[in-house]
């Protein structure tokens, strides 16, 4: 608890032991200092006073301020006026106790606002306090934001990285578990990019400086976090409009309940405490306060797993979520080409792939890279005159011999027969001296999970799975057909994947959009929800994404899935009983069936219940993977 609540609690203890004391003394043995009964009741109105006033004289001070400035029928107000009369009732325990259970309502809000704020600031920790910036061949220690971008950075073991930038020297392991939530750590070696919030684990690190800090990865995180309760979900909407008109409703009922019934039935002092008992029962505490702290815990439970949700609004979309679609490459795929096939006619097929594996040596294509990782040869064949033909491969010498290793079309233009491949992914075509040798097929490898987690997604009640590529029909549909997808529209243009996307949206809302955050910006805009995957130091997918999964995972949509939709159970859960508990209160407090401490419980049991079951939004359990 902060220094503020423990001195509530002080508050709450002191007046309930002296509301006690007082309530356990006889009224006869009151002295009589005046002689009297009504001096009694005088001495008695005073030691109630006492308690009163140390558990509610703020409450009291803040509706008389709130008064003077126009703003009326608060809860504070509620809990003033409902007090006030019944003291002038003569009900004075039951007076001292609404105020008294009202702070304890107001304790456990601040308590459980505090842990949800705390599980939100448990990213905070990613703020780094300093720098150690190479200057005129010295080390300073500097604030992150004093340092320009191209400067060198010392990283000491147990250190945390306070900007993005790439290594320079060095060796080390990276603790990632305040952005990802996972615990396995990273390896770093120079040429490598490190970004902010992330701890140096092992080795002494000097990086080059990519960005400003207000510009790098933990500036930006931190600023999402920060802004994510101001995105306010539909129903936390409809509730701040339903108290605002049903505050002054219920004390318009209140008053007519006082001042109509004793003009023809008399007993003005009955009709009196009805409306008191009536007014109490009517605050709507549980309501405001328990539907955002129920936000609030599930975006800080979230955010925990490396799943950050910038609002409730979003929160609220993802829990009623029914079609999901995905972007191939990067997010089902791993965006990396490998060697899946190689076929020579001679059955020589790793001197085949040696071959292509010196010839694509010498370009930087991502093919040639796969191919080059697939070649475990030290010793390549000597190959000379390299030529790069743009849009179909690779020429070259070997032993006066040409070497032509490329697509179909530098095979047709160069007469070379050869037999097309019918595999599914991108072929490259090997011949020597006019001859054709075999090929090797080259495939975007799915992801491990993305089965599993496509599984995942339709136990959790997500009723089409979509794929949008570019790519190549056939390629696009194996893949579709592979790990289960429903639909896969292939061969699109950046701006068909819009328009699809459109379409679907129009169709029926609720439909989040799943990309790598980079090539997807518009489409992630577009959507009800865009979800940015492995949006690890990606800035693009930060800025245009409404929930960001800091690894590269797709099986944290699935919990993210899941957290919302338990959190938004939980707002059902309270909004339910709340208003069910009140409504039967104020009908068995207007007929008289229902006395102060019935309306005691009705309030505050009910606001503390309500706060009780919105915590456990807080709490989400570790998936495993």
């Amino acid at each position: 608890m902060t220094r503020r609540q423990k001195k509530n609690l002080r508050r709450i203890l002191l007046a309930a032991v002296l509301t006690l004391a007082v309530a356990l003394i006889p009224a006869g043995l009151l002295p009589t200092v005046w002689g009297g009964e009504e001096e009694r009741t005088l001495l008695r109105l005073l030691l109630f006073l006492c308690p009163y006033l140390v558990v509610g004289g703020d409450v009291l001070l803040s509706a008389g301020r709130n008064l003077l400035r126009g703003q009326l029928l608060d809860e504070k107000f509620l809990m003033a006026i409902s007090t006030v009369g019944a003291f002038a009732l003569g009900e004075y325990t039951e007076g001292v106790a609404v105020m008294l259970l009202y702070q304890v309502g107001e304790l456990f809000q601040g308590i459980a606002v505090g842990k949800s704020r705390r599980h939100i600031a448990s990213l905070m920790d990613i703020r780094p306090d300093t720098a150690c910036v190479l200057r005129q061949g010295e080390y300073l220690t500097v604030s992150p934001d004093e340092v320009a971008a191209g400067e060198t950075i010392r990283l000491l073991p147990g250190e945390r990285i306070p900007l993005d930038g790439r290594v320079i020297t060095g060796e080390s392991s990276l603790n990632t578990a305040a952005l990802t939530g996972e615990s396995l750590p990273r390896s770093v070696s120079p040429g490598d990019r490190v970004i902010s919030g992330v701890v140096n684990m092992s080795g002494e690190l000097l990086v080059c400086v990519e960005s400003v800090y207000a510009e790098s990865t933990v500036s930006r995180i931190l600023e999402l976090v920060e802004n994510a309760a101001e995105k306010k979900a539909r129903v936390e909407s409809f509730i701040t409009r339903f108290a605002h008109w049903y505050t002054p409703c219920v004390v318009a009922v209140a008053l007519l309940l006082g001042i109509i019934p004793p003009l023809f039935v008399g007993n003005p002092a009955e009709w009196i405490s009805r409306a008191l008992i009536f007014l109490v029962v009517s605050c709507p505490c549980a309501l405001v306060i328990s539907v955002p702290l129920s936000f609030f815990g599930g975006i800080g439970g979230a955010s925990r797993h490396g799943i950050l949700i910038k609002g409730a609004s979003y929160m609220e979309v993802l829990a009623g979520a029914h079609t999901v679609v995905f972007d191939k490459t990067g997010t089902l795929t791993r965006g990396a080409f490998r060697v899946a096939e190689v076929h020579a006619v001679d059955g020589q097929e790793q001197a085949l792939l040696a071959l292509a594996a010196a010839v694509e040596a010498h370009s930087n294509h991502p093919i040639a890279r796969s191919v080059c990782e697939a070649c475990r040869e030290e010793a390549l064949p000597a190959v000379t005159a390299i030529c790069e033909v743009a849009g179909q491969g690779m020429t070259a010498m070997l032993n006066g011999l040409p070497v032509l290793v490329g697509n179909g079309r530098l095979m047709a233009e160069n007469s070379i027969s050869y037999t097309p491949f019918a595999g599914i992914g991108t072929v490259l075509y090997v011949a020597v001296g006019g001859v054709y040798r075999g090929c090797l097929l080259l495939a975007d490898e799915i992801k491990p999970e993305t089965k599993a987690s496509l599984a995942a997604l339709k136990a959790c009640g997500v009723r089409r799975t979509v794929m949008l590529t570019g790519d190549r029909a056939e390629i696009g549909e194996a893949v579709a057909r592979e790990i289960g997808l429903d639909e896969a529209y292939c061969e699109l243009l950046p701006g068909d994947k819009v328009a699809r996307v459109d379409a679907m949206r129009t169709a029926r809302p609720g439909l989040i959009y799943v990309g790598d955050g980079i090539n997807d910006a518009p489409v992630l805009s577009l959507a009800d929800v865009g979800v940015a995957m492995g949006a690890l130091g990606s800035d693009a997918a930060i800025e245009a994404a409404d929930v960001v999964l800091m690894e590269d995972r797709l099986s944290k949509l699935p919990q993210a899935i899941q957290i919302s939709r338990r959190t938004m159970r939980i707002v059902r859960q309270n909004i339910i009983f709340a208003l069910g508990v009140k409504g039967l209160a104020l009908l068995l407090g207007a007929f008289g069936y229902a006395n102060m401490w019935g309306a005691i419980f009705a309030d505050v049991g009910v606001m503390v219940l309500a706060i009780l079951n919105a915590m456990r939004t807080m709490y989400v359990k570790k998936r495993k993977e």
